[in-house]
């Protein structure tokens, strides 16, 4: 009996053993991945998460899972959310074939995973085996597929959605429902915990090509699958990173994941990039750029409003009896850097805005580039891209390379998604890939779901880089908006972008009381800080983001009922450091609400502890002194 007894005993201790060797945990413990089967299965404080049923194991074998490697991310951005950016890592590798090595890193806020191939040959479209289950019934925030990232995230929780027509790239199941989604898609994982998880990548290298997900052969299935690459490949070659950042909407939106696995700057003199606010002519004049006059109007409102940059939007290579020669430097003979558009000319060409085809062509980009830079253009916006295959990536790294060469900044529009290039290439301070404010110019549609979208982008695109919305619209574009004047001033902080493009016309913001002013001529493009405190995707959100010793605290409504907002303070006083200051923006019925104040001998002034906002309203809070 006792000898089988010992025997039991030494079986169980080393099913233990085996068990244990095959969870991966991160530095705090806090999330941990086991092998299930043929399955991952990602825990958060013993609670699952997320399983991703598919990473290419063979039958169900053990994984052969190396000890941790503690790896540490500490570096600083030029813009985002976050100046100084730190983040731990315990990274481990499991070989899943001869050929294929499963690389995993658990970070305290997420899982970042990729492929390492020994011997790639052919090109770059291989077979990537990841799956994540999504169970019906899963609250979730997803963007169904659209190349230029332009579309809503509606709270759903079911994959049973009719694809919207006018979409792009769409994917159509056999009974009816959209199949492929675009990243970052979010979803609640514990309906009574607040864990949630957000799904992207990361880190895209020439070479390589873009991932979106398909449902396509199950309801639940989502698979990852790289857009089309034609890169040649004859050595060993890597995806990726695939990336699930997980815990509270506060660690989602805070977190910074998406650069920290990201490779760092490849820009050794960095004195020249100065991320800023711009004066934008296309939301009030689609065609303003080809008009001298009105580019003046522009230049002369960034100057009224002590505004770094000028946007000289397309077809500014048509300007009756005048040249863009000219237009650059009445901008700066008043103090404003112009920045200019290009096309792309790889998507949208025929019929399309010019100037067209100077940039595709590697002579021709570094003729152009070097022509800008002597002109003194600070940077330029490029447009209309054809999609995430390899293509589209290897240009657009050719762009932000030869683009640093000549210290111009760069703005993506009609392009993918930030994917970490903001850290690798700091002259990249922005990117479209959003439903924005220029929306007003095409479709009614925007008027009324306006306020819900921007409720929710923040827990959304804009946690995984810079968001290019354009926003702060007092007045109306060829459609009307419904969000108050106190939202539309929050945009301006709630959204990040290291190039901030103001939309409204001169007229309307020079219109704007003196206080409203004053903050847009002060409004910084970069932050030191960001916090969550507090909000829920498409019924509200608080952003609170810090520049030296101020706090920029912005909050919208996105329903259609009033509502009282009490923010969670306390995130702002961990140290009982006090606000000397506190300039509040909010507005009711239609008219600014504009309190400043010193505050109390004891701190914080009672009575903005909860702040009441119009439907659709929104506020900004300035507290200086922290």
């Amino acid at each position: 009996m006792f000898i089988v007894r010992s025997m039991m005993i030494a079986a169980m201790l080393a099913a233990a053993v085996a068990c244990k060797a095959q969870t991966m945990s991160s530095p705090d413990g806090k999330l941990t991945l086991r092998q299930e089967g043929e399955a991952l299965t990602l825990y958060y404080r013993q609670r699952q998460v997320l399983q991703i049923p598919k990473v290419g194991m063979e039958n169900s074998k053990k994984l052969n899972i190396s000890k941790p490697q503690r790896i540490k991310a500490d570096y600083t951005m030029l813009s985002g959310k976050r100046r100084h950016c730190i983040n731990e890592a315990n990274e481990y590798t499991a070989p899943l074939n001869k050929q294929a090595t499963l690389v995993v890193r658990l970070y305290n806020d997420g899982l970042a995973f990729r492929y390492q191939l020994a011997a790639a040959e052919g090109n770059g479209n291989w077979r990537e085996p990841t799956t994540y289950r999504i169970a019906e019934g899963t609250r979730r925030w997803m963007q169904q597929w659209t190349d230029s990232y332009e579309g809503f995230f509606p709270l759903d929780s079911t994959a049973k959605v009719k694809p919207v027509p006018s979409y792009s790239g769409l994917s159509v199941s056999a009974d009816g429902y959209n199949c492929r989604w675009g990243y970052p898609a979010l979803i609640e994982t514990a309906a009574d915990g607040n864990v949630f998880a957000l799904i992207t990548e990361a880190n895209i290298e020439r070479r390589q090509s873009a991932s979106c997900l398909y449902n396509d052969e199950n309801l639940e299935l989502f698979r990852v699958v790289p857009d089309q690459n034609d890169a040649a490949l004859t050595d060993q070659w890597h995806t990726p990173w695939r990336i699930v950042i997980v815990g509270s909407l506060a660690t989602v939106v805070e977190s910074t994941l998406v650069t920290d696995v990201s490779e760092p700057s490849q820009v050794a003199d960095t004195h020249w990039i100065q991320p800023g606010v711009v004066s934008w002519i296309y939301w009030a004049y689609n065609h303003g750029s080809n008009d001298m006059a009105i580019i003046r109007k522009y230049v002369d409102l960034a100057e009224t409003l002590h505004l770094p940059y000028v946007l000289i939007d397309a077809e500014w290579d048509q300007m009756d009896g005048h040249s863009i020669e000219e237009a650059i430097g009445y901008a700066l003979a008043h103090g404003v850097k112009p920045m200019i558009w290009y096309n792309s000319s790889v998507g949208w060409v025929d019929g399309a805005p010019t100037p067209k085809f100077r940039l595709n062509k590697p002579d021709d980009r570094e003729r152009e580039f070097a022509w800008l830079e002597r002109l003194g253009v600070a940077g330029v916006k490029i447009d209309f891209f054809s999609g995430d295959s390899q293509m589209n990536m290897d240009y657009c790294l050719d762009l932000l390379e030869c683009a640093a060469r000549h210290h111009l900044l760069v703005n993506f529009h009609g392009a993918t998604i930030p994917r970490g290039w903001q850290r690798t290439w700091p002259n990249l301070l922005s990117t479209e890939g959003v439903y924005g404010a220029e929306w007003y110019n095409n479709v009614p549609t925007f008027t009324h779901r306006a306020a819900a979208h921007n409720a929710t982008l923040p827990f959304t695109r804009n946690v995984v880089g810079p968001m290019d919305y354009t926003p702060c619209a007092f007045s109306d574009s060829q459609h009307p908006h419904i969000t108050t004047l106190a939202h539309e001033l929050a945009l301006t902080v709630l959204f990040e972008s290291g190039l901030q493009h103001l939309a409204d016309r001169p007229e309307s913001l020079l219109a704007q009381p003196e206080a409203v002013r004053e903050f847009l001529s002060s409004l910084p493009a970069s932050w030191d800080d960001t916090r969550l405190l507090g909000g829920f995707p498409g019924q509200y959100a608080v952003v609170a983001r810090r520049k030296g010793d101020t706090w920029y605290v912005a909050g919208i409504n996105g329903t259609d009922n009033q509502m009282a907002i009490a923010p969670d303070w306390s995130r702002l006083y961990e140290t009982r450091e006090k606000a000397q200051e506190a300039l509040l923006f909010a507005d009711k019925e239609g008219k600014w609400v504009i309190t400043h104040r010193r505050t109390a001998a004891d701190g914080f002034p009672n009575e903005i502890a909860t702040i009441h906002c119009e439907p659709r309203g929104g506020f900004v809070l300035v507290l200086r002194g922290i």
